[in-house]
């Protein structure tokens, strides 16, 4: 199947090696990374020329949505289920979730001959990583951890089930990055998935290594997060391995509360932020670059929804998905050879007790209000009497067909206060949507 469509979209197939015919998949999910953070988006304040250059030498999508908040966003991401169908309607609920019950992605692609690993925060989840299929994994507990010493920095990461303790001068994502490039390296021969889960730019943030006294350090870390992408590129080049590896660059969510009014977009503030239901709690950066296979430049306005990736990795390795049961996600793998291609028509986003769907111009809530989205990320308009005019009335009955055709109130709903948090969180009163 993916011979078909690199053979019809005019690219010749290329062995890496005489064993490795598949291409290896490096997914790289940055924490709390909104549009407004990207400078290949437009924003005003962070630089980020690795990424901005990875986005020039293949497709950067403009309209990819997740989940608003981390927890529920990576189980979407690796389940390619909507919540509602796999629990992970809030932050407790997805530690709830069991390998047992929800297939990911490491154990689907296994089934086409790949190794995976985990690096980087996974603490959502209430099994270990091994547990659901990967092979290989560093973790931590928590989000946000840099140095062991500062802020309530975790003192212990794991490595395969092994506790080990942090060091006071090491640096957190520097020693992802150099698990992450032992994984590469040791598997140059056999095709392997890495899902690297990065610390940046989930709050507290601290100094990065190469910071100064009085330094920006939102800015410091954001940059420090393009310098490790472009670490990451460099190891894939050394190695010969770039040409056969899709790499993947996200955010899990929009820009966090305390640091959303710096993720201006051409002066302009952008309409939500994480844990939020406007458009930039959902609304993330995704690229993905290919050499030789995906064409370079290209933009694509094409509606993508996290649930698609799954799918889309399967259909690229030939791995089975599973027949049991609804997945929600459709693969997007002809969009990125063929630039013509179309792909989904709406997207549905959902967190806590609260959900809307949308398409290109319209988004429609639990509550039935609609929205005329034709201006967003700046701005969503409220249609007050949506039977008052031909085209209003005809996009408010097709995304309540979808709704109605969804049924997400029946089956799993939130338990807590509707907000998608940690029942603890709210319980202290902590302000931020996601501390953990």
């Amino acid at each position: 199947m993916v011979s078909m469509l690199l053979i019809s979209s005019g690219i010749k197939a290329q062995k890496h090696n005489s064993v490795n015919t598949k291409p290896n998949i490096i997914f790289i999910l940055a924490d709390d990374l909104g549009i407004g953070d990207v400078s290949a988006y437009g924003s005003d304040q962070n630089k980020t020329p690795i990424i901005d250059k990875l986005a020039s030498e293949g497709i950067r999508f403009t309209n990819a949505y997740t989940a608003p908040l981390c927890g529920p966003s990576r189980a979407r991401i690796l389940s390619g289920r909507y919540a509602f169908r796999t629990g992970a309607v809030n932050q407790d609920r997805v530690g709830q979730i069991k390998p047992a019950a929800e297939m990911i992605t490491p154990s689907i692609l296994k089934k086409a001959g790949y190794t995976s690993a985990l690096i980087g925060k996974w603490s959502q989840f209430g099994e270990t990583p091994a547990a659901f299929g990967f092979d290989e994994y560093l973790t931590f507990k928590g989000s946000g951890v840099y140095w062991s010493t500062e802020k309530k920095g975790a003192e212990t990461y794991f490595v395969n089930g092994k506790e080990l303790s942090l060091p006071a001068d090491v640096y957190m994502p520097d020693l992802m990055h150099q698990e992450a490039t032992k994984f590469i390296s040791s598997h140059q021969k056999t095709p392997f998935f890495l899902h690297y889960s990065m610390v940046h730019v989930h709050a507290n943030i601290q100094r990065t290594p190469f910071s100064k006294t009085g330094s920006d350090l939102y800015a410091d870390n954001t940059a420090y997060m393009d310098k490790l992408v472009g670490d990451l590129l460099h190891v894939l080049d050394s190695l010969h391995m770039r040409e056969n590896t899709m790499l993947v660059f996200m955010g899990d969510n929009g820009t966090a509360s305390k640091y959303a009014e710096r993720s201006s977009i051409g002066g302009k503030q952008l309409s939500g932020k994480k844990g939020t239901m406007l458009e930039c709690g959902s609304l993330v950066p995704a690229i993905i670059s290919w050499p030789g296979k995906i064409k370079p430049g290209r933009i694509s306005n094409q509606l993508i929804d996290a649930c698609d990736f799954l799918p889309t990795l399967a259909q690229l390795t030939g791995a089975p998905m599973p027949a049991d049961r609804v997945i929600d996600g459709k693969s997007f793998l002809p969009l990125l050879f063929d630039a013509s291609a179309s792909h989904r028509d709406w997207i549905f986003m959902e967190l806590g007790n609260q959900w809307y769907v949308r398409d290109a111009n319209w988004k429609l809530t639990r509550e039935e209000k609609l929205f005329d989205m034709r201006n967003a990320p700046l701005e969503e308009i409220l249609v007050q009497n949506p039977a008052s005019l031909p085209a209003t009335k005809a996009a408010f009955a097709k995304l309540k067909a979808v709704l109605t055709q969804l049924r997400p109130e029946a089956g799993f709903l939130d338990d807590g206060d509707g907000s998608g948090r940690h029942a603890a969180n709210v319980k202290k009163g902590k302000k931020e949507p996601d501390e953990q």
